[in-house]
């Protein structure tokens, strides 16, 4: 009886002993997993306009952070520094869109390149930011031949002393837009995934391409964008009209129309010297 009382007072001593010997972490999964039985398995609904203010904190970081390109300061903007020592430098341009040009499903990713861009801004290492907005600049996404989601890593040499500039290096990352979080954003900088992206090194190079040394990319940029405007249904009469007309010459002209006008050089070559052409039958 004395045995069963003190075995009876031990055990919960000895539990909580153990308890203690237990890491931090592992006690509260413990207690985390104790209380999941009383938790509600569904979960209320957030209202859209309420935001996280995680999320909020994290867009205000990125509108500091990350510098917005257009058409006007693009150039400017990804030019290195010629004072730095480092090069090349390095940038990460977000390419992104509303409903015109992403269908709408890009919002979760600028949420999630929001949290990159306040990840990265306490990383002096980190390269610069950016961001695209297809929907606002149609024209810049047009002559980069740019599409929405996507993170361009670019890096740029400095210019030589003899002026000389080595080839810039664009790696184009696609993302999921339903998948893809911040997590995967940052890993192409910490460790060096955009290596694993597109390299991008043809026409439309922005930097070293053929159209942009020639100075011919933002025309064509100019071009493709203002095409892309006309609706689908012009370019189908366009379309049906060259068809016509093509097929038209290949099949030569109307047999019956051939014959008439022969008839009517005959009779012109019957016609008597000097006297008026016979009249048509």
């Amino acid at each position: 009886m004395h045995l069963t009382h003190s075995l009876a007072l031990a055990l919960p001593a000895l539990a909580a002993a153990q308890d203690i010997q237990k890491p931090l972490i592992e006690q509260a999964g413990d207690w985390f997993n104790s209380l999941r039985g009383y938790i509600p398995t569904t979960v209320p609904s957030v209202p859209a306009a309420v935001k996280s203010p995680v999320a909020a904190s994290a867009a205000k970081i990125a509108a500091a952070k990350v510098v917005p390109l257009t058409m006007a300061n693009y150039e400017s903007a990804l030019t290195p520094d010629p004072t730095s020592a480092q090069s090349p430098q390095e940038w990460m341009v977000f390419v992104t869109g509303g409903n015109k040009t992403c269908g709408g499903f890009c919002d979760r990713l600028e949420r999630e390149w929001n949290e990159t861009a306040a990840v990265l801004a306490a990383d002096p290492t980190a390269p610069t930011l950016a961001y695209v907005d297809c929907d606002k600049q149609g024209v810049l996404c047009s002559t980069w031949m740019a599409k929405p989601p996507t993170i361009w890593h670019i890096r740029r040499p400095v210019a030589r002393a003899d002026q000389s500039t080595p080839a810039s290096t664009i790696h184009v990352n696609y993302f999921n837009v339903t998948q893809s979080t911040a997590g995967d954003m940052v890993a192409l900088h910490t460790g060096k995934k955009y290596e694993e992206g597109v390299l991008y090194d043809g026409w439309f190079d922005p930097f070293d391409g053929q159209l942009a040394k020639l100075g011919v990319n933002k025309a064509i940029g100019y071009a493709l964008f203002g095409i892309g405007l006309v609706p689908s249904w012009a370019f189908m009469i366009v379309v049906s009209m060259l068809s016509r007309t093509i097929i038209a010459r290949r099949n030569g002209p109307n047999p019956a129309v051939q014959q008439q006008e022969a008839q009517r050089r005959a009779a012109g070559r019957n016609a008597p010297l000097g006297g008026a052409p016979p009249a048509n039958e």
